[in-house]
């Protein structure tokens, strides 16, 4: 009761619009809506949600209407029913994608049946937006079952007796996916969400809370309260009309005659709000021991700890990498001496071979001075030669730089021409207009003569290709001709065959019509045989049923005659004959009778089985014609 009696006072005065906007709650508009325990006194407390105290909340309409709102405007829930313009960015794309981010959080944390994709909350179907909803309703209510049949009635419905602000109209349920009405309908889902999320910490909340309403939940619900509560708004909102946006006082007499009506116990409160001080010292003094700054030590120094071991592994990492490159660099070295060490005992080889040989030869000056004048005109020689060297290395740079330019011109127009050959698809070989052959000009590494040879037989080739083109184009020309003479006259035949499948389609109305109405004769013939064949078989039952009959009197017969035949055997001879002749031909007569009526039996039945046949075939030809006819007509419209 107490709990009951604090929500009711603490929450009723943030229910009046304001005047000045608060950009922390207009920030807060799109999001859903965490659970506060508004005071009452010096107490937060809360209540549990009922129906009542959500149709109270919604008495006057939502609070749209802030500094904006006339001061002529009628209250909603007195006025008609006029339409609430939606003020969330519906239609802005990076507000949209926002809202489906939270849907697919939500359905994803509860655990939602369904297959869930980003590519499915962009455009979902009717069938999947169904589905949400109900999974998303069935949080707030676990027995609720979506109807099969009227579904696009259903969903607005339920959404107006949950008193959503806004108009679903069924028309979108028919289109949810579509563009201009998907974010509608996801906005119906957000706040449906947003309801689910109020009734869970309203839930919480009772369960933390519920020892103090156990006897008295629902007192709020009387007629006492509602007096008060529509007298204090009804205050409140005639102020707000005149420019007033402050009503402490009314505020201090609703509190007041709220304590009065549910007999607020203030000593009870100043008690708790002292315990709750008490506990509150009592908590900082026990965060202030020492055992707790002991445990804050050492877990300082187990961080300082845990960062030295990460350094003294990263520092031996790194020793282990300079360690193998160390190594690495030893082989290298170790492996470089060896080479020396072989290459030096090469070179100590070769000196002892050269002192050697210079100690074994012998010249003498006739010899020396030979060799001298040979040096000397040799270095002469040596002289003209590199004279002459360089004039002609002089002259093939001077040629070689003139070519360059010559080839450097060349390559331009070979670039060219193989940049207009690629556009005209004639090179590669395998391009679509090259026909196999080659026309890609290539350096002229056999000489100038496999140059002009190559030039002379592209131009042979660009020549036929001239000419063939022109042969294309002239017979592409005459073939459009053609295909335009065509067109116009398969466009006149579409018209002719049009007006003939009208004709055919009306045959096949007037061909359906007789098929429904021979179906039907055959319906009636095929009943009017099967009473004939059970009429005939009734007639058999009844004929063997009559033969049996007289055989059985003509066996009791044959017995009485025996037994007679025993008496009046020996009254005389002559009877006996007759007696004997007597039964010989009612014998005769019995069985020839039994044959005939067996052969007009079977007669009877091959001849309706005949019928039957016949007829049955005759009906099914006929059908099949007239199948067979209607497949014709319908393959000729189909290649109309």
């Amino acid at each position: 009761m107490e709990r009951g009696r604090k929500s009711r006072a603490g929450s009723r005065p943030s229910d009046m619009p304001m005047r000045v906007q608060d950009s922390n709650r207009m920030s807060m508009v799109y999001t859903t809506p965490q659970s506060k325990l508004p005071s009452f006194g010096k107490l937060s407390m809360s209540k549990p949600p009922s129906g009542t105290s959500e149709r109270r909340t919604s008495f006057f309409g939502p609070r749209t209407s802030g500094a904006s709102m006339p001061r002529n405007s009628t209250m909603a829930g007195f006025g008609g029913t006029e339409k609430i313009k939606d003020s969330r960015p519906l239609h802005d794309k990076s507000f949209v994608q926002q809202c489906i981010r939270q849907l697919h959080e939500f359905l994803t944390e509860q655990g939602y049946p369904g297959t869930l994709s980003a590519k499915t909350l962009q455009s979902p179907s009717t069938k999947e937006f169904v589905k949400m909803f109900e999974f998303i309703y069935r949080q707030l209510d676990p027995t609720f079952e979506m109807p099969n049949s009227k579904v696009e009635e259903e969903v607005p419905a339920l959404l107006k007796a949950l008193r959503y602000p806004f108009v679903l109209s069924k028309c979108s349920m028919y289109s949810v996916g579509a563009p201009h009405t998907w974010p509608q309908a996801l906005g119906a889902l957000m706040w449906l969400i947003d309801n689910v999320k109020i009734n869970w910490s309203l839930s919480k909340q009772e369960l933390l809370l519920s020892d103090f309403c156990e006897d008295t939940a629902n007192i709020e619900e009387g007629a006492e309260y509602n007096k008060l509560f529509l007298d204090y708004m009804a205050e409140t909102y005639s102020k707000f009309m005149h420019g007033e946006d402050v009503f402490e006082e009314e505020d201090e007499a609703f509190l007041t005659k709220l304590k009065r009506l549910y007999n607020v116990d203030e000593a009870l409160l100043e008690s708790m709000e002292e315990k709750h001080r008490f506990l509150s010292k009592e908590l900082e003094r026990l965060e202030k021991e020492s055992q707790t700054d002991r445990l804050m030590t050492k877990r300082m120094e187990k961080v300082k700890l845990q960062a030295d071991l990460k350094k003294l592994q990263s520092y031996r990492s790194k020793l282990e990498t300079f360690t193998a490159s160390l190594e690495n660099k030893f082989s290298e070295l170790t492996d470089e001496l060896e080479n020396t060490v072989s290459h030096l005992e090469t070179l100590k080889h070769e000196r002892n071979e050269l002192q050697h040989l210079l100690q074994n030869q012998k010249f003498t000056p006739a010899d020396v001075e030979r060799i001298n004048r040979e040096k000397r005109e040799l270095q002469q020689t040596i002289a003209s030669l590199t004279k002459s060297l360089e004039d002609a290395e002089q002259h093939r740079w001077n040629e070689e730089i003139a070519l360059a330019k010559v080839k450097e011109t060349l390559d331009l127009k070979v670039a060219e021409y193989h940049k207009l050959a690629r556009k005209l698809k004639l090179i590669p070989m395998s391009a679509e207009n090259a026909c196999g052959h080659d026309f890609e000009i290539r350096s002229f590494e056999c000489g100038t003569g496999s140059g002009v040879q190559q030039k002379t037989q592209i131009k042979m080739l660009l020549r036929k290709l001239i000419s063939d083109v022109e042969e294309e184009n002239s017979r592409l020309s005459n073939l459009k001709l053609s295909l335009e003479e065509s067109c116009e006259q398969v466009n006149s035949n579409i018209v002719d065959k049009s007006n003939d499948l009208k004709q055919i389609r009306e045959q096949i109305r007037k061909l359906d019509e007789q098929l429904d109405t021979d179906m039907q004769k055959l319906a009636r013939e095929e009943q009017d045989w099967a009473a004939e064949v059970e009429s005939a078989e009734n007639h058999l039952k009844l004929l063997q049923k009559k033969v049996n009959d007289g055989y059985d009197e003509a066996v009791q017969e044959l017995k009485g005659a025996q037994q007679q035949y025993h008496l009046v055997l020996q009254e005389t001879n002559e009877e006996r004959r007759t007696v004997a002749n007597n039964l010989v031909s009612v014998f005769a007569t019995a069985a020839t009778h039994l044959a005939i009526t067996e052969k007009c039996l079977e007669d009877l039945h091959s001849r309706v089985q005949r019928l039957c046949s016949k007829a049955i075939e005759e009906d099914e030809a006929e059908v099949q014609n007239l199948r067979e006819l209607l497949k014709s007509f319908l393959s000729e419209a189909n290649c109309l």
